[in-house]
């Protein structure tokens, strides 16, 4: 049976944004995120972490660096009750040419693979126009975070300032 998720990015969404951050010690969670996490678990989507980690192709962390920093980032959610059901990530250059990196959709791809998604109840919530892109291009409904009026609309379906007011809306919106 299909089951709708909430796909993330990770940084300036779930956590801060450190700029490549390679200690596990350094993550520090956006205002408001667990409680939209606790939302949308309550509600039955599952949650799955989709993330650009360039800083491996650009040589500024390992891939144990980062398996460090989300092993401690699932300690962190559980201690709250939260897990995640996944996480991917694309550790390439942006020069690579993948097909996973954001806005691409091969890690979108790969979690349909991996789990009975209903794209049609799923949503993407990120803050920058790749997350927009790949969530729009795979048609799922998206929702930018807008941490502070600096950042342009990417033309999401909804801007929030936080993971609680995304979690919101997406729990009470007209269908």
């Amino acid at each position: 049976m299909r089951q709708r998720y909430v796909f993330l990015d990770r940084d300036d969404t779930l956590i801060v944004d450190k700029q490549y951050l390679r200690d596990p010690a350094g993550i520090e969670f956006t205002p408001r995120a667990l409680e939209g996490l606790q939302r949308l678990r309550a509600a039955g989507y599952g949650l799955i972490l989709i993330t650009n980690q360039s800083g491996i192709g650009r040589g500024l962390l390992t891939e144990d660096d980062l398996t460090a920093i989300h092993a401690r980032l699932r300690d962190l959610l559980a201690r709250q009750g939260l897990a995640l059901d996944a996480i991917y990530y694309c550790p390439h250059h942006p020069q690579d040419g993948c097909n996973c990196r954001k806005p691409a959709t091969g890690m979108l791809e790969q979690a349909c693979r991996d789990f009975e998604v209903d794209i049609a109840q799923s949503a993407m919530i990120g803050d920058s126009e790749a997350d927009i892109k790949m969530g729009r291009a795979f048609g799922l409904t998206t929702i930018q975070l807008r941490l502070d009026d600096s950042r342009p609309n990417h033309g999401a379906d909804y801007l929030a300032t936080d993971l609680a007011e995304a979690a919101d809306w997406l729990l009470n919106r007209p269908r």
